[in-house]
């Protein structure tokens, strides 16, 4: 699971109906944007939970890797973080007309991301600026969270600082994306 898949993923599966026509298909249905925005949605967000369910049963079972916390706790963070990047990518989709605009937007946006998710660098010897920018990026409170649900043990009430920000940022995106794909249709 990583962002890169998820976002491309998301972004993809809207522009490739735009694109193809389809999309026009599911306006007329008697769903609303935000319905069928949900449901752009769910497909990544399952894609998600099965491909960390994959990844903590080969850590736990095959390489015996310790773990401290509970997996409810680090599925509730598992969960909020999907929310939020599957967020930036109908954000994204509802801006591009094209497959080849959200294939660019994606990875455009997943490197950058990545690099400064805290994962290969540590956020605190980056400069002050991308420490700054690095607020908003989803990568940076998952990895927060995995560390301390493995390490550390902690719960979900002492998740809360890495929690809500993701929560923003989920919320943030899925109702601006739902918004300009409405507009749009007007």
């Amino acid at each position: 699971m990583t962002l890169a898949e998820i976002l491309l993923l998301t972004v993809m599966s809207v522009a490739r109906e735009k694109e193809q026509g389809t999309f026009d298909q599911l306006l007329v249905t008697p769903f609303r944007p935000a319905e069928i925005m949900a449901g752009k949605a769910l497909s990544p967000l399952l894609v998600g939970l099965s491909q960390s369910t994959v990844v903590l049963s080969v850590a736990q079972l095959w390489f015996r890797i310790p773990f401290a916390g509970s997996f409810l706790s680090l599925y509730v963070g598992i969960a909020v973080f999907l929310l939020a990047v599957v967020g930036i990518g109908l954000l994204i989709s509802s801006l591009v007309s094209t497959m080849q605009q959200a294939l660019f937007a994606a990875f455009l946006l997943a490197l950058p991301l990545l690099l400064l998710s805290g994962l290969l660098t540590p956020l605190s010897s980056m400069p002050q600026l991308l420490q700054d920018f690095s607020v908003i990026n989803p990568a940076r409170y998952m990895i927060d969270i995995a560390r301390r649900v493995y390490l550390e043990g902690v719960g979900v009430d002492r998740l809360a600082f890495d929690l809500l920000p993701l929560v923003l940022i989920a919320v943030l995106t899925l109702s601006t994306g739902a918004w300009i794909f409405s507009r749009r249709l007007t």
